[in-house]
C-alpha cells in the first residue's frame, strides 16, 4: 500500500498538507487516479475517490503516525513482503525487538548507513488490524530517531522517505537485506555479526570507524602491525591458539574436519514435528478401520499379536490397560486391532509392531500421492554439501527404516534417499533412549562410537548418545520442538544443519 503527501508551498504549517492513499482490498496494479483518497493532516477525508464502495486503507492511523514524528516524509509504502514477513522469523523464540544486519555492500541503500554499520530495524508484533499498530508504531519511532522502516512480525514492512523515488529504492534496499539475511541464517552465519575474516580494515591510530571496540581504560601502548608495503596485507606471524581450537562440551562440531558420519533424527531435525504428528499420524487414524477391512485372517491375527506384545511393553499401566482393552474388547478381531491403533497413536506409542504398520499404510499414501514428505528447505542443500564433501549421512529414527525411506523418498525436495548411506530404527538399532543402541548403530557402520556426529532433538536421546562414547552430540532447535531445559543447553545446539558445514 501506498501513501504520499504533499505541502501546498507551506513547509512551517502541516495542517496545509495533503495525504493521497491508496484504498483497501483492490489490487495495486489495477488502481488508478481516480481510485485515490486525498485527506488532510486530521485524517479527514476532503476529496473522496470518484470509484464507487472503495474504502479507505486500514493503514491510514498508520501513515499519520510516521509524519508526526518523521516531519520530512513524504511517502510511506506498506508490503507484505514474503522476505520482510520470514525476516522477523529468525529468531525461533519471536521475542526480538530488532532485526541487526551489518556488513552488507545494500545496507548503503536504506540511507544514513556505510557497508560496515550495524542497521537495526525495530520489530513490532502483530495484531487483528493494522490500525491497532498504531501505539508500537509510535513508540519504535521515539525509540529509534534514526529508522526509516519497521517490520511487523509475521505481517510485513513499513518504510518511508523524504520523496516517492527515495521510499521505493529503500523498500528493494530493506527486501534484498532482508532476503540475504535470511539465506545467511540457513547457512549457519549471523547477518548482524561482524565477520573476523574476509572485510578490510584500515590500521589508523588518529581516526576510529563507530563500530570499532572502543577501550578508553588501558595505558597499555599497541603495537602497530606491520603493512606489507603497497598491499595492505597485514604481515602478522601465525599465533599459537591451539588452546582456542579446541573442542568444549557446546562447540557445534565442523564436518569434515571433526567427523565424516553424520547420523540425523527426523523429527524436530529434518522433518518438522508436525509434519508427522498433523499429516501422518492422522493419516493412520484415518484409514485403519478401511486398511484392516481390506487385510486377510491371518494378516489380522498377526497383527494383532504383534499389538499385544507393543501393548505388553507399555510402563504406564493406565496406558497399557486402555490400549489391551480397545484390542480385546470387540468380538471382531479386525475391529478390535483398529481401536488399539487409535488408542496407541493417541498416546504416541513408539512400538516395532504399529511402527511396521504404519509404515505399510505410509507406502500406500505415499504410493498414490496423497502423503509427501516435509524436509526442512536446508536439508537437501546439506545432503548435497555431504556427498561433495564425502560426509556419509545416516538415519535414525523411531520411525521403521521403511517408513524414513518413504518420507525421505517422496520429500517435497524430491527424492533425497541416494543421499543417505543407512537406515536405523528400533527393530534394527535399538530404543533411542538406550545408549546399547548406538553403540549397536556404530558396529555395524564399522566405526569406534566417536567418530559419529548426531543431531537430535530429543534431550534423552542425546544424553544417551553421550553415554554410548558418540563423539559429537548436537542439539537441533527448530520452530514447534518441545522447550529446552538445563539439559539440552548441556549441548551444542543448531537452528540449522548447515550450521554443521565446516572445512
Amino acid at each position: 500500500e501506498l501513501d504520499m503527501d504533499q505541502n501546498n508551498g507551506n513547509t512551517a504549517d502541516h495542517h496545509q498538507w495533503r495525504v493521497f492513499s491508496t484504498p483497501s482490498g483492490i489490487q495495486k496494479e489495477d488502481i488508478i487516479g481516480q481510485d485515490i483518497f486525498e485527506l488532510d493532516m486530521d485524517q479527514n477525508i476532503v476529496v473522496p475517490p470518484q470509484t464507487p464502495n472503495l474504502r479507505p486503507s486500514a493503514c491510514t492511523p498508520l501513515w499519520y503516525v510516521v509524519y508526526k514524528h518523521r516531519p520530512n516524509v513524504q511517502c510511506v509504502i506498506h508490503t507484505h513482503s514474503m522476505n520482510a514477513q520470514m525476516a522477523t522469523l529468525l529468531d525461533p523464540t519471536e521475542q526480538s525487538t530488532t532485526l541487526r544486519i551489518s556488513h552488507l555492500e545494500m545496507l548503503k541503500g536504506v540511507g544514513n548507513h556505510a557497508y560496515d554499520d550495524i542497521l537495526e530495524v525495530p520489530i513490532i508484533d502483530n495484531r487483528p488490524s493494522e490500525d491497532l499498530l498504531a501505539d508500537q508504531l509510535e513508540a519504535v519511532l521515539l525509540q529509534y530517531p534514526k529508522s526509516n522502516a519497521v517490520l511487523v512480525r509475521r505481517h510485513g514492512l513499513f518504510v518511508w522517505g523524504d520523496s516517492w523515488e527515495q521510499a521505493k529504492t529503500q523498500c528493494e534496499s530493506f527486501d534484498y537485506l532482508f532476503e540475504s539475511a535470511i539465506k545467511m541464517k540457513s547457512l549457519g552465519l549471523d547477518p548482524g555479526a561482524i565477520p573476523q575474516h574476509g572485510s578490510y580494515r584500515e590500521n589508523t591510530t588518529t581516526k576510529k570507524r563507530p563500530l570499532e571496540d572502543k577501550d578508553t581504560n588501558t595505558t597499555e601502548t599497541k603495537k602497530p602491525k606491520t603493512v606489507i608495503e603497497g598491499t595492505g596485507f597485514n604481515n602478522a606471524s601465525d599465533s599459537n591458539n591451539q588452546k582456542d581450537m579446541e573442542l568444549t562440551q557446546t562447540t557445534i562440531p565442523m564436518l569434515p574436519r571433526h567427523s565424516k558420519i553424520l547420523l540425523l533424527d527426523i523429527e524436530g531435525c529434518t522433518t518438522s514435528i508436525s509434519s508427522v504428528k498433523d499429516v501422518m499420524f492422522p493419516y493412520v487414524v484415518q484409514h485403519i478401520d478401511a486398511y484392516v477391512e481390506r487385510m486377510v485372517a491371518d494378516d489380522i491375527k498377526s497383527l494383532s499379536t504383534a499389538l499385544e506384545k507393543d501393548v505388553n511393553g507399555i510402563s504406564e499401566d493406565k496406558v497399557k490397560i486402555e490400549c489391551m482393552m480397545a484390542l480385546t474388547n470387540d468380538k471382531c478381531l479386525s475391529k478390535g486391532v483398529a481401536a488399539c491403533v487409535k488408542k496407541m497413536v493417541e498416546y504416541d506409542i513408539k512400538a516395532s509392531g504399529l511402527k511396521t504398520l504404519q509404515g505399510h499404510m505410509w507406502d500406500y499414501g505415499f504410493q498414490s500421492g496423497e502423503l509427501k514428505g516435509h524436509v526442512y528447505s536446508d536439508m537437501l542443500r546439506l545432503l548435497q554439501w555431504c556427498q561433495a564433501n564425502k560426509i556419509s549421512v545416516h538415519i535414525y529414527s523411531s520411525g521403521s527404516v521403511k517408513a524414513q525411506k518413504l518420507l525421505f523418498g517422496h520429500s517435497l525436495d524430491g527424492d533425497l534417499t541416494p543421499f543417505l548411506t543407512s537406515h536405523f530404527d528400533t527393530v534394527n538399532a535399538g530404543n533411542k533412549k538406550d545408549a546399547s543402541s548406538y553403540r549397536n548403530i556404530a558396529f555395524a557402520l564399522g566405526v569406534d562410537p566417536s567418530e559419529i556426529t548426531f543431531v537430535s532433538d530429543a534431550e534423552a536421546e542425546l544424553v544417551a548418545a553421550r553415554e554410548a562414547g558418540i563423539g559429537h552430540v548436537v542439539m537441533s532447535v527448530r520452530p514447534g520442538n518441545a522447550k529446552l531445559t538445563d539439559v539440552g543447553r548441556e549441548f551444542p545446539i543448531v537452528h540449522s544443519l548447515m550450521q554443521l558445514c565446516g572445512v
